[in-house]
C-alpha cells in the first residue's frame, strides 16, 4: 500500500486533474487512457483498468478481447506537455478473469525477467543504461502510394545545405558529414533545444546526466544514467516522449529511426549491462579486463545469440541500413576492452563497482522492455552453460582485411533473417517463462507484416537502377 499511498498523495498535493495511464505495446509505441483524477482511489490502482485489446496490434482477438491494465504507482510523474495538470502512471497488463500477467506484455515480460535473474541465483538486480540517439529535421514528407514512393527531408542545420539561399542568408556554420560529433555552436546549433530536453526529463524525476551532438548531421544523444531493468524501460519510454514533444514545440521533428538518410551514420542505442547480488558486482573479477567468469560467460551468451536477438534489438528494416561496414556499425560478433568496432564492448573503467558490458548494436526503434529482457536472458544463458566468448578482438575490425573478417561471424543483414534466427533459437528466451512460446509467435508475425511491406513496395532507387534498363 506504501506505493498507492505515495501515489495517492501526489495525486493530491500537486492538485492532479487528470492521471493518464501508459501501456506499451508490442512494437515499443507507448499507448494511453486519460481517466479524471477523482476517479482514482486505492481500490482503483488495485483493481485495475479494462480495456480492449483487440485495438492493440499483435495482442487479443476480438472475441477475447476484454484485457486490463494493473497501473504501477512507482512509476507516477507529472507530465510536462498537458495544459491541464496530469499525473501519468506506466501499467503492466494481466488477464482479467485469471489476474495473470498476459503473456504479451512487453512490460511484464520484463518483470518477469526480472524475477527469474533472482531466481537463478546469479544476482538480484540487473542494471541497464542505453545510449540512445535521435535525429532532429525542421521539414519531412513522405508518400506511398501505389504510383507514388517518395520522402524528403530538412533542416537548416543539416550538412547539404551549405549553398542553401535563405532569406536572412546562410551562416555556413553546420556539421560536415561525419562531422557532428562534439563542436561547439554555432556548428551545433542544437544546443538550447537538447538542454530544454535534458531539463525537462529532470523535471520529471528523470537520471540524466549530459547531451551532445553527435556524429550524423542532424544527430543528438542525451545521457540516461543506468536503472534497473523494468524502471530503465519506464524511463526510455519517458526519454523518447520527451525528445519528440519538446522538438515538436520548436517546430521541429525528432525521430528514432536508425537510418533516416543516406551517406551518414546511423542512429544506435549502446546499452550498458551490469549485474549484482547484494552488494557484489557480479561482473567485477581478474579475468581478461578486470573480468569475472560470469561477465565473460555473459558476453559468450550475447555473441552466441545475437542473430536472434537482433528480432528484438534491432527490429525494423530500416535498422539494416544502418547494420552496414563503412558508418561505424558494430556488425561483427566480437568483444573487446575500450575497443568500438565490435558488438561488444568492456568499456574502461578503475571501479569496480562500474565494470559492466556494453552491447552496441541495439538501436532505440527497440521495445525497451523486450530488449533489455532479451539481452539479459542470453547473457544469462550464457552464464548457465559456461560460454565461452573467444579470444577478446582488440584490432579495429573496421580496417581488418577480407581474409581476416571471413573469420568472424556477423550480426543479421536483414529483419527477415532476424526473425528467422528468433524462430529457430529461442529457447533461451522461454526459460522461466520470462517470454511466452505465444508472445515470441505473435510478435514474429507482426514483424513478417513488416517485412512483407517492405519487400512487396518498388523503391526510387529500383527506378534509377532499372527502369530504362
Amino acid at each position: 500500500m506504501a506505493g498507492i499511498d505515495e501515489a495517492l498523495k501526489t495525486i493530491k498535493d500537486e492538485e492532479v486533474k487528470f492521471v493518464d495511464l501508459r501501456l506499451t505495446d508490442p512494437r515499443g509505441k507507448l499507448q494511453h487512457v486519460t481517466m479524471m483524477a477523482e476517479q482514482v482511489d486505492a481500490d482503483f490502482i488495485e483493481e485495475g483498468v479494462m480495456f480492449d485489446g483487440s485495438s492493440i496490434a499483435g495482442w487479443k482477438s476480438i472475441e477475447v478481447s476484454d484485457m486490463k491494465m494493473m497501473p504501477d504507482p512507482s512509476s507516477i510523474y507529472i507530465d510536462p506537455f498537458y495544459a491541464e495538470k496530469t499525473a501519468c502512471i506506466h501499467c503492466s497488463i494481466v488477464e482479467p478473469d485469471t489476474g495473470e500477467p498476459y503473456g504479451r506484455d512487453p512490460r511484464g515480460t520484463a518483470e518477469k525477467a526480472e524475477a527469474y535473474l533472482t531466481s537463478t541465483g546469479v544476482g538480484d538486480v540487473a542494471y541497464f543504461g542505453p545510449e540512445a540517439e535521435f535525429f532532429i529535421f525542421d521539414d519531412v514528407r513522405f508518400a506511398n502510394e501505389m504510383n507514388k514512393v517518395s520522402y524528403e527531408i530538412d533542416a537548416m542545420d543539416a550538412s547539404w545545405n551549405t549553398d542553401t539561399e535563405y532569406s536572412m542568408g546562410n551562416s555556413g556554420f553546420r556539421p560536415g558529414v561525419k562531422g557532428g560529433y562534439f563542436p561547439v555552436n554555432p556548428v551545433d546549433s542544437g544546443q538550447d533545444l537538447r538542454s530544454e530536453m535534458l531539463s525537462t526529463m529532470n523535471l520529471m524525476g528523470m537520471s540524466v546526466d549530459k547531451h551532445h551532438h553527435e556524429v550524423a548531421s542532424c544527430q543528438h544523444e542525451l545521457g540516461l544514467i543506468f536503472s534497473s531493468l523494468t524502471n530503465q524501460g519506464d524511463q526510455l519510454q519517458k526519454y523518447k516522449y520527451v525528445v519528440q514533444n519538446v522538438a515538436h514545440s520548436y517546430g521541429k521533428s525528432a525521430s528514432f529511426m536508425p537510418k533516416p538518410i543516406a551517406g551518414d551514420n546511423g542512429t544506435g542505442m549502446h546499452v550498458n549491462m551490469s549485474v549484482w547480488k547484494g552488494d557484489t558486482p557480479v561482473f567485477a573479477g581478474n579475468k581478461y579486463a578486470d573480468l569475472s567468469d560470469e561477465a565473460l560467460w555473459y558476453i559468450g551468451g550475447i555473441l552466441k545469440h545475437a542473430k536472434a536477438l537482433n528480432a528484438f534489438t534491432n527490429p525494423t528494416t530500416n535498422s539494416y541500413k544502418r547494420l552496414i561496414p563503412g558508418f561505424e556499425a558494430p556488425v561483427l560478433r566480437a568483444y573487446s576492452a575500450r575497443n568500438r568496432s565490435g558488438c561488444v564492448r568492456i568499456p574502461w573503467t578503475e571501479n569496480p563497482k562500474a565494470k559492466r558490458v556494453e552491447a552496441r548494436f541495439p538501436d532505440p526503434l527497440a521495445n525497451p522492455y523486450l530488449c533489455f529482457s532479451a539481452l539479459l536472458m542470453a547473457g544469462l544463458d550464457g552464464v548457465r552453460n559456461k560460454i565461452d566468448p573467444g579470444d577478446a578482438m582488440d584490432k579495429n575490425l573496421y580496417d581488418l582485411p577480407p581474409e581476416e573478417l571471413e573469420g568472424i561471424p556477423t550480426v543479421c543483414s536483414s529483419l527477415r533473417e532476424a526473425i528467422g534466427c528468433l524462430e529457430s533459437d529461442n529457447g533461451f528466451l522461454t526459460q522461466g517463462d520470462v517470454f511466452t512460446r505465444d508472445q515470441i509467435e505473435g510478435y514474429c508475425e507482426l514483424k513478417w507484416e513488416e517485412i512483407y511491406k517492405f519487400e512487396h513496395t518498388p523503391h526510387p532507387v529500383e527506378y534509377e537502377m532499372y527502369y530504362s534498363a
